[in-house]
């Protein structure tokens, strides 16, 4: 198998999900046989939003000939990861060159987990809903937007509310008694908006 392992590694975040790696190529004699290739060995270390470590998945990339550089896609955002790089020849694998340590920056978050509206009075609707399954960064605030639908499903003016990321329920007031209200809910980072999920909810008629 190869003696040595490709010096000076050097990564280069590109953005929230993909990296890029450089290596120095090993010198031809020091692989003591045909030179197949490159082995890019990478793994999450934690999530910097979630302090939970679970059981840690090392995927391979391999990259072909004499390259000395290569793209590592489908990262997550905002999460610490490890990587090393190693020679190949027909034989197997040489030993791995020291592990670098790199973060991807933030990106926008996954949708609420859910938002759910009850307790509906003459005039108000209880909206509660979950964070993120992925928040992908540190949540700034949820924006709500909603709007009346009349009996012909034409949409009326559409209001629009910042909600502080700590909050988890919210009573809508001075609405419209018997009318139907869409919402659309959706979380923020500081890079910006993640998907939104709507839902749609009616005031009562009379008590």
């Amino acid at each position: 198998v190869p003696m040595v392992a490709p010096g000076n590694v050097q990564v280069h975040v590109i953005n929230s999900t993909l990296a890029k790696v450089h290596w120095d190529p090993v010198p031809l004699k020091t692989v003591r046989g045909h030179l197949q290739g490159y082995k890019v060995y990478y793994w999450k270390v934690q999530s910097l939003s979630r302090r939970s470590r679970r059981h840690v998945e090392k995927k391979i990339l391999t990259f072909r000939g004499n390259k000395t550089f290569g793209m590592l896609p489908g990262l997550e955002p905002y999460s610490s990861y490890k990587l090393n790089v190693r020679v190949v020849n027909g034989k197997g694998e040489g030993p791995a060159s020291p592990d670098k340590v790199f973060k991807t920056p933030e990106g926008v978050p996954s949708s609420p987990s859910f938002l759910k509206i009850t307790n509906p009075t003459l005039d108000s609707l209880t909206l509660e809903w979950g964070s993120p399954t992925h928040p992908n960064g540190v949540l700034t605030s949820y924006i709500l937007k909603f709007q009346p639908i009349n009996n012909t499903h034409e949409l009326g003016p559409l209001v629009e509310i910042r909600i502080p990321a700590n909050e988890s329920s919210l009573i809508l007031k001075n609405l419209n008694y018997s009318t139907r209200y869409k919402f659309y809910f959706n979380a923020q980072t500081s890079v910006g908006s993640g998907s939104q999920i709507t839902e749609e909810a009616v005031t009562i008629m009379d008590e």
